[in-house]
């Protein structure tokens, strides 16, 4: 079991302290970590709508019993560890799980809600868009709700970017395209900046959709807020097609990549098989993390090499990449190379390095690299080669959710409403041990997410392609 049960009070009466079953007794839980204590604007007063006190509009109202209690909590780790802290008398660590609660900070009759998307494109932004405009009206009877274009940008007047107000038949069939309708950018702007402007619009509660560098400028924002005691709620929606955010299980837009990133290892499969000494290399999302590399690898089965960040690998010798491949082809006649962009960055160290509006590192063309040092290899060698290089970056990025990212999209966008009127603030939505939970942005963001070389994705990914260490000084241990 990991997630740990909430005490159930009747209605009028108070909630018990959480306690975790165990062999029939029951153990009081301690104070919860203040890294994991997610941060409120203050006591929730206010009866949900969705208890039906208040209108709520064209819905049906929650059962009593289906609402989520503060002292619900979902372990982070649930090992062996986790159980003995508890049999000890130690309070494992925990995330607070999102949900809708029965009472709320915001009067939603006097809310006035803002929308921003920041960062690149990833498949999902305009579902979460539209769950959150939807969960706003229907829900809670907000009728308030303004679109911030351009991410940051929208909240510095000296790019004159204008609201775009948002209402339920304007996001009605928004989910069915790419990209987002919001528009995005990169780059922060001053938090003194952009908390002047939510207060001139009298804005109440800002939502965040975006990666670590979004998720950045949130949490820098809420710190602002917090600064001058106002009164304004920060919540953020993890977005990053890498999958790549520490402490979520999977960001939207993932399975989405994921699928069409099989299609094209396919593809370029039938392309290496058709022609003797065929080679198809595909280059995939991922600039710090090698997940839909490998997860894509995975789900194809037709790739030979996948090449990560996490991983190191040689070129020439007798263990490198290149020796190996003309190996495989004399044998086998064909193969198929999937590499992450961010992986193979050593072969760049005498380039300049330069960084995008978000201060990321701009990552050298890892694929046309490898293009052409295997078309060198050959030549030099005299051996016949017919490669196929394929980039379908921006294809997977811009392209519609599949129905599994729609799904999860509702929710992500459902849990952030619920969080933000409840009071919550400086937080995101994330997936773990299968319970959504409130993440603080600060934890968050403090590291990324990355493929563990010795957990079970990497290992089946050995399994599956066959493939050496292709490092020239290795050796089994």
């Amino acid at each position: 079991m990991n997630r740990q049960p909430a005490a159930r009070a009747g209605r009028l009466g108070k909630a018990e302290p959480p306690v975790i079953k165990d062999s029939g007794n029951q153990v009081p839980l301690m104070p919860v970590r203040e890294e994991l204590a997610v941060a409120e604007l203050g006591p929730a007063k206010i009866h949900s709508p969705l208890l039906g006190y208040s209108g709520a509009g064209p819905v049906e109202s929650f059962s009593w019993d289906s609402f989520t209690d503060d002292n619900c909590r979902v372990m982070v780790n649930i090992g062996p560890q986790a159980w003995q802290d508890i049999r000890e008398g130690r309070t494992p660590d925990s995330f607070e799980e999102a949900g809708a609660r029965r009472k709320i900070y915001f009067d939603p009759s006097k809310v006035r809600a803002a929308i921003l998307t920041a960062g690149g494109l990833c498949p999902g932004l305009n579902d979460v868009i539209r769950s959150l405009v939807m969960s706003l009206h229907y829900r809670y009877g907000v009728i308030n709700i303004l679109g911030v274009k351009y991410g940051y940008q929208g909240l510095n007047p000296d790019f004159g970017h204008e609201l775009v107000p948002l209402n339920a038949k304007s996001v009605s069939n928004i989910h069915e395209f790419g990209g987002t309708i919001l528009g995005a950018s990169r780059g922060g702007q001053s938090p003194e900046e952009m908390v002047d402007s939510l207060e001139r619009l009298n804005i109440n509660i800002l939502f965040c959709i975006g990666g670590d560098g979004t998720l950045r400028g949130a949490h820098s924002i809420a710190l602002e807020i917090k600064a001058r005691g106002l009164k304004i709620g920060v919540v953020g929606v993890p977005k990053t097609i890498d999958n790549d955010i520490s402490l979520v299980a999977r960001s939207f837009g993932f399975e989405t990549a994921v699928a069409m990133a099989s299609d094209v290892i396919r593809s370029a499969h039938t392309e290496a098989i058709g022609a003797p000494h065929g080679v198809g290399l595909v280059k995939l999302m991922g600039r710090d993390s090698g997940f839909i590399a490998a997860t894509s690898a995975l789900a194809q089965s037709e790739a030979n090499y996948v090449l990560i960040p996490e991983l190191d690998f040689d070129l020439e010798g007798p263990g490198g990449l290149l020796n190996h491949l003309e190996k495989r082809l004399t044998s086998r006649g064909h193969a198929v190379i999937v590499v992450a962009e961010g992986a193979g960055q050593k072969f760049f160290r005498n380039a300049d390095e330069n960084h995008d509006a978000s201060g990321n590192v701009i990552h050298k063309d890892i694929g046309a690299f490898l293009a052409e040092a295997i078309k060198a290899w050959f030549k030099s060698r005299k051996l016949e080669l017919n490669l196929k290089y394929i980039d379908p970056s921006y294809i997977i990025r811009s392209a519609p959710a599949n129905a599994s990212d729609r799904v999860y999209c509702s929710y992500l966008g459902q849990k952030a409403v619920h969080a933000a009127m409840a009071g919550k603030t400086d937080l995101l939505i994330g997936l773990w041990n299968d319970h959504f939970v409130h993440v603080p942005i600060a934890l968050a963001t403090e590291k990324r997410k990355k493929v563990d070389p010795d957990g079970v994705l990497w290992n089946s990914v050995l399994e599956t392609t066959g493939q050496p260490s292709l490092l020239n000084n290795s050796r089994i241990v």
